[in-house]
């Protein structure tokens, strides 16, 4: 992938501005307590569509119809966040937009991506099949796949990186890791940033692909049972992706379903947010390693809030048995 330059993030940041406003870093004492660190939080939740992937989307598209000015609808795969995101920038620019899900998808996140405009297609049973099928449809209905990590995608991510790092710079930060643009943004804002800050990669423990490439140094396929962080049940890595990530990440670590759903307890308890699975898998890395890292300064991010509601209550009423797979070594 080309390198991303500075002026690239400034023009990047300008596009995701005309969508929405930048999102707050917060410290919540009961979280510092908790850690015996101090915390700070990137509250990405409060986007337009309670998820980081709005950046990305919007510069994409306006990169898209830069390029290519008659393109006459996209197309993209998701678990929902990235559809959102697509759906969201497609209706900005009156361009039809449809969205493929794998049966079995958040309900809720599929309905905010129908009031967005989209036409959803649900097609078989992980994110991999689901892709597959809107390639397949990208060719025969004369539609632009989007796909999921772009240099487009980690431009616009970028901006809530920069904007995290001009407000602290911490010891570390622990990043979630679905398809790689939140990580791989991150790093591009660390270095432009001029940060010392380690970046450790969270990966599902029942979606281990990323970690298993990297720890191999090459693209290794794995299987998914994750059930609750499904914005991190990814099967087979991306190869420029995973090229970032051997280049500019510290660390790469694994966390249970169990752990993400005792996280996402955590962050409503002690902040009052609501964080989806992959979106509290952030903390959840945080909480793993809270003696590594004890009275010295962490970042999170709380990247999404898209969780089902009947699935938040069973979260926060402890019933996270049914989230709960034996994690891969």
């Amino acid at each position: 992938m080309q390198p991303i330059t500075s002026q690239d993030l400034t023009s990047a940041r300008a596009i995701v501005y005309q969508t929405m406003a930048p999102t707050p870093t917060h410290r919540w004492p009961l979280l510092d307590a908790r850690l015996g660190a101090s915390v700070h939080v990137k509250h990405e939740n409060h986007t337009s569509v309670g998820a980081f992937k709005v950046r990305g989307g919007a510069v994409y598209l306006h990169e898209l119809l830069q390029r290519e000015p008659t393109v006459k609808g996209v197309i993209a795969a998701t678990r929902g966040n990235h559809g959102q995101s697509i759906a969201l920038a497609a209706r900005h620019r009156q361009l039809p937009a449809t969205i493929v899900v794998p049966h079995g998808n958040s309900v809720e996140k599929n309905a905010a991506m129908r009031a967005l405009g989209a036409t959803l297609i649900e097609h078989g049973e992980d994110f991999q099949a689901a892709r597959e099928h809107a390639a397949q449809l990208s060719q025969t209905q004369g539609l632009h796949m989007v796909p999921s990590f772009h240099r487009d995608l980690v431009r616009g991510v970028a901006s809530y990186w920069l904007e995290f790092f001009e407000v602290v710079q911490p010891d570390v930060v622990f990043v979630p890791i679905g398809m790689g643009s939140g990580i791989c943004a991150c790093a591009v804002a660390r270095k432009q940033a001029g940060a010392s800050t380690r970046i450790v990669g969270v990966v599902s423990a029942h979606a281990t692909a990323y970690l298993d490439s990297y720890r191999a140094g090459r693209v290794i396929e794995a299987p998914v049972t994750a059930v609750l962080a499904d914005g991190m049940a990814c099967r087979a890595p991306d190869a420029a992706a995973l090229e970032m990530m051997l280049r500019d990440v510290d660390e790469i670590i694994q966390v249970t379903d169990a752990e993400v759903a005792n996280a996402m307890r955590v962050l409503f308890a002690d902040t009052h947010n609501v964080a989806e699975g992959a979106g509290a898998a952030s903390l959840a890395g945080a909480l793993q390693q809270r003696n590594k890292w004890a009275g010295r300064s962490v970042g999170v991010t709380l990247c999404g809030g898209n969780v089902d509601s009947a699935v938040f209550a069973k979260v926060l009423a402890g019933s996270d048995s049914e989230h709960t797979a034996t994690p891969r070594p």
